[in-house]
């Protein structure tokens, strides 16, 4: 029989719930629906960094970029490295209302391949359906194990809206040599069984704001962007939305005949892909140049002040040069909603 469960105690929101023997802090979180802050779940990201205020714990191995030795030893914790060995109580750094509030569950799933497609030469379209629905915000992503002598898991971030519960999209990125993706090209059979757990992820999309939608993209980023996208068309709230997708040349673009249809029908919406390496290319009229900058040109043109959400998804480089950049312009800290994609470790 096993240990007896230990309770945590988070400040200062009250909440409580119990963590298992060999169980992480914010995995005990995820599984009993109570949404914290968290970024790669591997102790790399500092997004789950606490203070601990009582009670015992040893920390998993995590990077000291995330948790220095002073901080370890002022008392501060990675939730996704912390197992407790007492009663804890936490004193949470960063926390969102809503974001406890539309807490969902983490549970596993069954799901079969049911398609797989290039989009562009290194990004490709992957659908699962599940045996049963998955309740999930726009904007957030499940891990992904695919089956094999040595089973690979990736996190992911679903494309489609969450009214499609049972059928998920995935806009995925091929690296090379990517263990994962690189099975994306004929390896991945029609029909391959796969195992799903989710939700996860805090860049959702949040109902009911006012003010200007913006949406900031590279690469794979697109994804959750395309079903935060939808979600908010479908949901009938009228606000002017304003997507800048950064890629290096017109070769890394998709979906550009869809995005031409939607703004059609809808007026208050507004594409703007970026590119940096097209300087030689003389037939493209559009944007020249980073994403971050058209973004940073775009805020200072519009003057939204605080009254604009930011949704911005893609790779590190990418968040890092924008995140300045929305802070010079006045936008709120907590209107500013950030999905950081990085490589796998392993």
């Amino acid at each position: 029989m096993g240990a007896p469960a230990n309770v945590v105690r988070l400040q200062p929101v009250g909440v409580e719930f119990e963590v298992d023997e060999n169980e992480t802090v914010l995995d005990a979180a995820f599984r009993q629906g109570i949404a914290l802050p968290h970024g790669c779940k591997e102790g790399q990201c500092s997004a789950c960094k606490c203070v601990l205020t009582e009670g015992e714990v040893e920390l998993k191995k995590y990077s000291t970029f995330a948790l220095n030795e002073i901080e370890r030893g002022q008392d501060y914790i990675l939730l996704c490295r912390t197992l407790a060995y007492s009663d804890l109580e936490v004193e949470l750094l960063n926390y969102d209302e809503e974001l406890l509030s539309k807490s969902i569950p983490v549970k596993t799933f069954t799901g079969s391949v049911t398609s797989v497609s290039a989009l562009t030469h290194d990004i490709r379209h992957l659908e699962i359906a599940l045996e049963q629905p998955l309740k999930f915000w726009a904007g957030q992503y499940v891990d992904i194990t695919l089956p094999g002598p040595e089973t690979i898991t990736r996190s992911f971030s679903m494309a489609n809206s969450p009214v499609e519960g049972q059928k998920l999209a995935f806009i995925i990125k091929k690296y090379p040599n990517g263990r994962f993706s690189s099975r994306l090209d004929g390896d991945l059979a029609i029909g391959t069984e796969v195992g799903i757990k989710g939700p996860y992820g805090t860049c959702f999309r949040r109902e009911g704001r006012t003010g200007a939608m913006i949406l900031v993209g590279g690469g794979s980023g697109m994804s959750p962007l395309w079903s935060i996208l939808h979600d908010h068309l479908a949901s009938g709230e009228e606000r002017p939305v304003h997507f800048f997708y950064g890629a290096r040349t017109r070769n890394d673009l998709f979906y550009l005949d869809r995005f031409e249809a939607l703004a059609a029908e809808h007026p208050e919406f507004n594409f703007v892909p970026v590119l940096s390496h097209a300087a030689d290319d003389t037939d493209w009229d559009g944007t020249k140049g980073f994403v971050h900058e058209a973004v940073a040109a775009h805020l200072r043109d519009a003057g939204y002040g605080e009254d604009v959400d930011v949704y911005a998804c893609g790779p590190s480089p990418m968040i890092e040069a924008l995140t300045p950049v929305l802070h010079m312009n006045d936008v709120a800290s907590d209107r500013i909603f950030f999905d950081k994609f990085t490589p796998a470790s392993n």
